[in-house]
């Protein structure tokens, strides 16, 4: 008869094997898992800047939930709010949440120039954005238009991620430096007004969060599977288990440039 610990950890793997990964919510990890959230606080600063907006446009907008919540938000809509999306699932739950608040949603691959004319926008948002393509950023924002943004840093979740793939030298996912995007968003010919990065704690209370968080968020571990990975999984679980949640630090900046008024 298998041991208690065994059975233990069988049904929380199958408990985070079962969840749903689409769209962005992340209500499902409530008691499982927390995460410090940024100063800044995104969503309800991307509501005061839709407020002030004409056309919006967010890109990779997930399920649409961000963009849902700032648009509810928001002392007034838009005239024109638009949000592209590159994953088919994401897509539909997206039209389905949005469509309601007017907006449209576009499927468009996250490595495709964006189906928009020059200057279609004077707001360009986006919440993590796999990797941002700052030309076409600059590309469909109007002249004094303005990217609002959080992103990805470095390393984040690196905790997690060696704990799989073992150690990792510093070069890996050092492109999501705010340093580097800077550089990139100006070589666009984007102006950056602001730049804040932070370092924020996670804590993982059993292996259900984990393997749903994996399944999920599919570029920490990209080969990711309960079967490849059991080992390593059946190694936290005993960890958690032994000595409480595992601590990861995710890293977030976030990012405001604008479009000059002479280019």
């Amino acid at each position: 008869m298998p041991r208690r610990e065994n059975r233990r950890f069988e049904d929380l793997v199958a408990e985070g094997t079962a969840v749903p990964t689409e769209g962005w919510d992340f209500s499902w990890f409530e008691g499982r898992a927390t995460e410090e959230r940024p100063s800044w606080g995104y969503a309800l600063s991307l509501a005061d800047r839709l407020a002030g907006a004409t056309a919006a446009l967010d890109i990779q907008t997930g399920g649409g939930e961000v963009l849902d919540f700032a648009l509810g938000r928001a002392e007034k809509a838009p005239v024109l709010t638009a949000a592209t999306e590159g994953w088919p699932p994401n897509v539909a739950k997206a039209t389905t949440l949005l469509r309601p608040r007017g907006t449209v949603v576009v499927a468009a691959p996250e490595d495709a120039p964006l189906p928009f004319t020059d200057g279609a926008f004077d707001l360009v948002s986006s919440r993590h954005p796999v990797s941002p393509r700052w030309a076409e950023i600059q590309r469909v924002l109007e002249p004094g238009g303005t990217y609002f943004a959080q992103h990805v840093g470095p390393r984040s979740v690196f905790e997690l991620v060696e704990h799989f793939l073992g150690p990792l030298g510093p070069e890996v996912s050092c492109d999501r430096h705010p340093d580097h995007e800077r550089a990139r968003a100006e070589a666009a010919g984007l102006e950056i007004v602001d730049l804040r990065a932070e370092r924020l704690r996670i804590e993982f209370h059993d292996i259900a969060a984990v393997v749903h968080f994996l399944r999920k968020v599919i570029w920490m571990v990209p080969d990711f599977t309960v079967e490849a990975y059991e080992d390593r999984l059946r190694a936290l679980h005993g960890q958690i288990e032994a000595e409480g949640p595992f601590v990861a630090h995710s890293t977030r900046h976030l990012v405001e440039a604008r479009r000059p008024h002479h280019r």
